[in-house]
């Protein structure tokens, strides 16, 4: 297998892509493949740089035995140069990157965490940093369905190289 390097991509970088981040790499781990595939995570807005994930996306993704490590970070154009894939949690995160995006090789990394869901149909990812409990297991059930997804996209590439 090629190497690959992934990132999640979300407003603020302290929910949702440190969880797609940590979910796949415990998918990553579990199918034997840290030799080859990296991940990282990041943010469209800078203005939680430096910060740890939010506590409470942290308590419920222990619960499932994933450890949310990144400090935030804003995206920056290097990016484009240094990822594979660069995959974003919802809609409008999608457009900033495309919008972000200098050439149309950079346009075509950039893909939506749902686009890899096989069992489930939902619209994005929902940022669960303004509700309860109920949002942020939403959050983590999309994304182990959806880095399942991606890691049997990788594996096909894989094959059909």
């Amino acid at each position: 297998m090629k190497h690959c390097k992934i990132l999640f991509v979300c407003l603020g970088n302290i929910c949702r892509s440190p969880s797609a981040e940590a979910v796949m790499n415990g998918v990553i781990e579990d199918a034997g493949l840290e030799e080859f595939i990296m991940c990282d995570s990041a943010g469209t807005y800078g203005y939680h740089a430096g910060q740890n994930a939010d506590a409470r996306m942290q308590s419920h993704a222990i619960k499932r035995g994933y450890d949310l490590t990144s400090i935030s970070r804003k995206i920056i154009k290097d990016d484009f140069k240094d990822f594979d894939y660069i995959i974003a949690m919802d809609n409008s995160n999608y457009d900033d990157l495309i919008s972000f995006a200098q050439i149309a090789e950079d346009r075509a990394k950039i893909y939506k965490i749902i686009d890899f869901c096989s069992t489930m149909s939902p619209s994005e990812v929902p940022d669960p940093y303004y509700g309860g409990d109920a949002g942020f297991e939403e959050v983590l059930d999309i994304l182990e369905d959806a880095t399942n997804g991606l890691l049997n996209h990788l594996k096909k590439g894989v094959d059909n190289e």
